[in-house]
């Protein structure tokens, strides 16, 4: 990209909230792709590690940490400083997302986040039961919220790679089989209709099929975590309940899943946590990969958005989960962390862009159960692309930072949408915007499904009749 294209402007301040892996690697795209008044600029993080990045820019640090006493203190000025319309970008952990997300649509300013996230402490308050700590109930929160308070200025939620990008995908795998089906129907405009397309083309349920490959030539240190991004954010995500979207035609449920008592019903948690919690999957690159069950965002809206209701009755649902296989660093982190009783490491490492020697972040989406039988949908961006295109971040964060310039480009287009989700966005718009930053992007069928070329030395209780059961993608011996 010789001329980056300016999508807007942004007349007040921009306050980012974190510094980390995705922070850092946001901060060359907002420069890029907006316009606004630099020396309005603000980061907040409780670390300096990066500050240098701030310093050659003349972009002011403060180093604190938000928390339920202060945040309102410390945003309200920041965020309203010179006039104009600030926009709030939270790429942090231990923030909730809920409260900074209320106090900007108080004071008129854009907020976006890639995921909801609590205040510190409540992943592992052991006062807390299996429902309460999920993304189900999270997100509940933030839609109660967004009920409660309709319409006013733009907050997007979960704007990241996922949930995010593959939100997007979703829609543009759907159509893709869809036109390969036959059906020439017209492109869904609500949420029914896109429900009544799914189902029309018999598609059951949504892997997010992802596969890192990203690695360093130095191997992982013992009692080291080692991952592409955020660690904390991996750590919390991961320590949470296994968690998926629960789709109609399912006829099995593990004896560890629970269904929720209030809210859309559109998700199950299992009592177990989801790093811990393998299934059967599928990308292009490795062909069927184990991946972990680890509990996501767009597990629950996509489920959600694609439900075809008949007055108080479901009569459609798809099944979604993500299954994703970190870097090999991550996976061997995580053996080790639970191994040792779930405690985590002393050390933690990110792998950063000099350091990683090749690889991709394989991300997509694979649907299944219609009559071709599996579609992957993605992105297949390498780390040597990466350093061409953008600085500061490895293949994994830049599916992230490009998602949440995405993000940000349409709230300053959609000012007054009130709180979103990235389903209920353009979906064409975002990716368009984002395309240029996500290496290929393919589309291609798989004869994969999870009973082909099984070995099974030992019995096991399978559903034949149907491979697309969960009852089959659940590693359970």
């Amino acid at each position: 990209m010789s001329k980056y294209p300016v999508h807007g402007r942004i007349t007040g301040p921009i306050v980012m909230i974190g510094f980390g892996s995705i922070g850092r690697g946001t901060l060359p795209l907002i420069e890029r792709h907006f316009e606004y008044d630099k020396s309005r600029f603000v980061v907040i993080d409780p670390s300096d590690k990066n500050k240098f990045l701030l310093d050659e820019r003349g972009i002011k640090l403060i180093q604190t940490g938000l928390n339920k006493a202060n945040y309102r203190e410390i945003l309200t000025p920041l965020v309203t400083a010179g006039g104009g319309q600030g926009f709030c970008v939270n790429v942090s952990v231990d923030t909730s997302s809920l409260d900074i997300m209320k106090l900007c649509r108080e004071i008129g300013a854009f907020y976006i986040d890639t995921v909801v996230e609590p205040w510190k402490g409540f992943y592992f308050d052991k006062n807390i039961d299996a429902a309460a700590r999920t993304n189900y109930a999270l997100r509940e929160m933030v839609r109660t919220e967004a009920k409660t308070n309709p319409g006013g200025v733009t907050a997007v939620s979960c704007c990241g790679a996922n949930p995010g990008m593959v939100n997007w995908f979703v829609k543009q795998a759907l159509l893709n089989v869809a036109t390969d089906l036959g059906i020439n129907d017209p492109e869904p405009k609500t949420r029914e209709e896109w429900a009544r397309l799914m189902m029309k083309t018999g598609v059951t349920g949504v892997h997010i099929a992802e596969r890192d490959t990203q690695v360093s030539a130095t191997p992982k240190p013992i009692k080291t975590f080692v991952n592409t991004w955020s660690i904390e954010g991996f750590i919390s995500e991961g320590s949470q309940p296994a968690e998926l979207g629960w789709g109609t035609h399912e006829k099995w449920m593990p004896d560890t899943g629970r269904s929720h008592k209030n809210g859309c019903g559109a998700s199950i948690y299992m009592l177990q946590p989801g790093a811990n919690t393998r299934v059967r999957s599928w990308c292009p690159t490795p062909g069927a990969q184990y991946g972990f069950l680890v509990t996501h965002n767009e597990s629950i809206s996509i489920a959600d958005y694609f439900t075809l209701r008949e007055g108080d009755k479901v009569a459609f649902r798809p099944t979604c989960n993500y299954a994703y296989h970190p870097a090999n660093d991550a996976v061997l982190s995580l053996h080790e962390m639970f191994g040792a009783g779930g405690y985590f490491q002393p050390a933690w490492h990110i792998m950063d862009e000099d350091e990683i020697i090749q690889g991709i972040d394989e991300l997509g989406v694979l649907l299944y159960g219609h009559k071709n039988n599996a579609y992957w949908y993605g992105s297949q961006l390498s780390i040597e692309e990466t350093k061409v295109v953008a600085p500061y971040q490895n293949a994994t964060g830049l599916q992230v930072t490009s998602a949440v310039m995405a993000g940000m480009v349409w709230a300053l287009e959609n000012p007054k949408a009130g709180i979103v989700e990235t389903d209920e966005m353009d979906f064409r718009r975002c990716i368009d915007v984002q395309m240029p930053y996500l290496g290929p992007v393919i589309g291609t069928y798989t004869d994969w499904n999870p009973l082909k070329d099984r070995n099974m030395f030992f019995p096991e209780d399978l559903d034949h009749g149907d491979p697309w059961q969960f009852k089959n993608i659940l590693v359970r011996n």
